[in-house]
C-alpha cells in the first residue's frame, strides 16, 4: 500500500513596499483561518499552511497550490504579501519577534541566542510508517541521501541585507541547535530512546518536540517526518521533492523488513557532507557518505533517482518525479533564481518582488 504524505510549508509575511519581513503573522492568520489550515509559527514574521494527508502528489500539488493562493489573498487583504524563501532577505530580525505561545517562551530561557535568528522556513513532509521503531531504522536508511535533498531544496542565499556565500544559509544557522541536523545512526530503537533520556537530562530538549533531527519519528503522529529541506520556492519543486521523500521512506521500509537497519555513516561525515551541500547547492559537488568522494551534485541527484526508482513505479509517481527533476536541475534551485534576480538589478529588493511573485505563480 502506498502511504499517505501530509505536507507542512512555511512562509514569512513581508511588507511589499519596504520589502522587509513584518511581524504580522496574527493578522494574516485571522483572515487566513476560515479557508485553510494555517497556524502560526514560532516568530511573527511567519505563517504555516498544512495539508491534509494524500497519497496521489497530484492531490497534494492541487492542495499546496491552493494554500499558497489563499495565504497569499489574505496576506494582500492586510496590505502584505508571502513569500516561500528559507531566509529574510531584508528586514531587522534579531532577534525575532516571538508568537505569544508559553512554550516559546520558555524555549528563550532554555536555549537563549538560539532563538534570536528563528526566522526560517521549511518543508516538512510526514510519511506513514507502521510505527515509531520503523521510523528510527527509516532514518538510519534516510541518512546518506539527506544532503542530496538540500542541495535539490537550496533556497536561502540572502540573510538581512547580505549574500551568505552559501545556497542554504537555513540549514547552516539551524545547525546550531543542539539537537538538529542529521539524526545519528541508532542500532535500534531502545537506543534512540536511551540517546533521548540523556538529551532530556542535558537539557537540551524541553520536550518531544524539540528532537529537531531532520528525519525522526514525529512525536504526534504514526509518520516518519522529514524535515531537511528549505521550503521550495516553486511548488512543482516542493512535489519533487516530496515524491523523492516517500520513495526514500518506501524503499527504506523494504529494506528494513530484509532486515537492513542502515549503513552507520559516522556523524562528522554526515556534517561535512551537509556543509557542502548548503555552500554550493546543485551548482558544485555533494560529498557521497558512502564512498568519502567528491561527486557533482546533479550526479548525486540522479544516484538519489534510480535509487527510488522501485518505489516511485510502485506508487506510480516516476514520471512525475523523474520530469520534475530534470526541470529543478535545468532551472536551477530556489537559491540561483534568487541570485539571478540579485544579478539582474543589482538590489535585493528585486528578489524579495521575485519571492512574491514565484510563490504563488
Amino acid at each position: 500500500m502506498t502511504p499517505l504524505i501530509g505536507i507542512e510549508e512555511e512562509y514569512l509575511i513581508v511588507d511589499p513596499w519596504s520589502r522587509h519581513v513584518a511581524p504580522r503573522a496574527a493578522e494574516v492568520l485571522a483572515a487566513a483561518t476560515d479557508v485553510l489550515d494555517v497556524v502560526h509559527e514560532i516568530t511573527r514574521f511567519q505563517v504555516e499552511a498544512r495539508t491534509a494527508p494524500s497519497a496521489d502528489l497530484g492531490e497534494l500539488g492541487t492542495r499546496l497550490r491552493a494554500a499558497r493562493k489563499e495565504v497569499a489573498q489574505a496576506a494582500r487583504s492586510c496590505g502584505l504579501a508571502v513569500v516561500a524563501s528559507g531566509l529574510p532577505v531584508l528586514g531587522d530580525v534579531v532577534p525575532s519577534p516571538l508568537s505569544d505561545d508559553i512554550r516559546y517562551e520558555q524555549g528563550r530561557v532554555l536555549y537563549r541566542a538560539l532563538q534570536d535568528e528563528l526566522s526560517i522556513c521549511a518543508l516538512h513532509v510526514h510519511v506513514d510508517v507502521p510505527d515509531e521503531e520503523h521510523a528510527v531504522y527509516v532514518g538510519n536508511h534516510l541518512r546518506p541521501w539527506l544532503p542530496t535533498l538540500i542541495a535539490l531544496a537550496a533556497n536561502s542565499p540572502f540573510f538581512v541585507g547580505r549574500d551568505t556565500g552559501y545556497a542554504s544559509w537555513r540549514v547552516i544557522s539551524w545547525g546550531r541547535w543542539p539537537v538538529s541536523g542529521a539524526p545519528p545512526y541508532f542500532p535500534s530503537f531502545a537506543d534512540y530512546e536511551v540517546a533521548l533520556r540523556a538529551l532530556s537530562q542535558s537539557g537540551a530538549l524541553m520536550d518531544p518536540k524539540t528532537v529537531y533531527w531532520d528525519a525522526r519519528p514525529s512525536p504526534t503522529l504514526p509518520t516518519v517526518e522529514v524535515r531537511v529541506a528549505d521550503v521550495p520556492l516553486d511548488v512543482s519543486d516542493s512535489l519533487t521533492i516530496i515524491g523523492l521523500i516517500r520513495g526514500l521512506v518506501m524503499t527504506a521500509l523494504a529494506d528494513v523488513a530484509r532486515g537492513d537497519r542502515g549503513l552507520p555513516i559516522p556523524s562528522e561525515v554526515m556534517r561535512a557532507a551537509y556543509w557542502r551541500a548548503a555552500r554550493d547547492g546543485l551548482r558544485g559537488d555533494s560529498l557521497d557518505v558512502c564512498e568519502g568522494v567528491l561527486v557533482p551534485a546533479p550526479v548525486m541527484a540522479g544516484r538519489l533517482l534510480e535509487h527510488v526508482r522501485a518505489a516511485t513505479d510502485e506508487a506510480g509517481d516516476s514520471e512525475f518525479v523523474e520530469e520534475g527533476l530534470d526541470l529543478l536541475l535545468s532551472r536551477g534551485s530556489g537559491a540561483e533564481r534568487q541570485r539571478r534576480a540579485h544579478d539582474r538589478t543589482g538590489h535585493l529588493a528585486a528578489v524579495v518582488d521575485d519571492l512574491i511573485e514565484a510563490t504563488v505563480a
